[in-house]
């Protein structure tokens, strides 16, 4: 471990020179470390900055993230799945308006004491926006080390994350922990890949590797099969209305589980024909178009949809349900991106 220890400072010179401008980075405040930390979990860079720069516009500090509407903050989330992390964050912006005024605390643990914030969250937080020697251990960062010591353990479970995190905080510069752990995370990023033979040749620590000695390191990291998905057979049914201007029919999910108070095209269990939908919700259609099949997959379940759009005189919709227009849709209904392929036709069947 003493040779790993004394190559930190090629990581961080290797860092310096190839760091990908992010604007995160630019302007690392506690604030804007935190929503990019949170939206990058279970979601790319490249997707994610288009939501980040937008978000940082409307919501530019804690208290503006505290006192939005939930409507509005889901909407600005729209997209990019996961939204208990969204209603962690102006949940924890509650308590830190409440309890620091405003400011997120320069403290590792009172970070994670807040919703939503782990240890990694709490250490990326720490170590880039207030220098704290923390470590910060996502899933790049465990493919980096379960590389570097060539460790089989399985690091899905407690007992390797803890292993890894300790030799992670062996290493750990006190000087300079935020450069260190940004560093390690691009490493696992642009060079240590997941699935797929890592660029060994532009790795700084190539020459201290023991994956890479013992020609494993496309073997690595070790992780248990996962259990298969159940799956559901939906019908989505899509009504628009026959008025000027037009409008939509939407229904609120459930208070808890699976995306909990998002808005959504109304669905059926089963596929069912349009004769069949229009029935179920008592309606009359003008008009009937069938639509393409669609799939959405979530951690332990896949949706294979069947879509119908009924066009159908105005109505007074049934409580929990809602007809809104394009520009109210657009403002604040948040759909998921479950239903991104229906939700792409709204436009057309929107238009005045």
């Amino acid at each position: 471990m003493q040779s790993l220890k004394q190559r930190i400072p090629d990581l961080l010179a290797w860092y310096r020179t190839v760091r990908r401008p992010l604007p995160f980075r630019e302007s690392p405040t506690p604030y804007r470390v935190w929503v990019s930390e949170v939206m990058l979990q279970q979601t790319r860079i490249e997707a994610a900055l288009p939501y980040f720069e937008r978000f940082m516009a409307a919501l530019p500090t804690v208290a503006d993230l505290a006192a939005v509407d939930e409507d509005r903050l889901l909407k600005l989330w729209e997209g990019l799945g996961y939204y208990s992390r969204v209603r962690n964050l102006q949940k924890a912006a509650r308590q830190i308006m409440e309890l620091y005024g405003g400011e997120l605390p320069a403290d590792y643990e009172a970070l994670l004491a807040l919703p939503g914030i782990g240890e990694y969250t709490a250490g990326a937080i720490a170590s880039i926006a207030y220098g704290l020697p923390v470590p910060a251990v996502d899933g790049n960062v465990l493919r980096v080390f379960a590389r570097l010591t060539a460790h089989r353990g399985d690091v899905l479970t407690p007992a390797v994350r803890r292993e890894l995190r300790a030799v992670v905080c062996e290493v750990l510069p006190a000087d300079a922990p935020g450069l260190f752990n940004e560093a390690v995370m691009e490493l696992g990023e642009t060079v240590c890949l997941p699935n797929a033979q890592p660029h060994c040749a532009d790795c700084p620590l190539q020459a201290v590797c023991a994956a890479r000695a013992q020609g494993i390191e496309a073997e690595l990291p070790t992780r248990a099969t996962p259990k298969p998905r159940r799956i559901e057979q939906r019908t989505v049914v899509c009504v628009t209305t026959a008025e000027q201007p037009p409008r939509v029919w939407l229904r609120k999910r459930p208070a808890t589980g699976l995306l909990a108070k998002l808005w959504e095209f109304p669905q059926l269990l089963g596929t069912l024909s349009p004769q069949q939908a229009a029935e179920a919700f008592e309606l009359i259609p003008l008009a009937v178009e069938e639509l393409p099949a669609a799939r959405h997959v979530f951690s332990h379940l896949e949706w294979h949809m069947t879509g119908v759009h009924l066009t159908v005189p105005p109505f007074t919709p049934p409580a929990g349900t809602v007809l809104v227009t394009a520009e109210e849709q657009q403002h604040s209904h948040a759909l998921p991106g479950a239903f991104a392929a229906y939700t792409a036709l709204l436009a057309d069947w929107l238009k005045p």
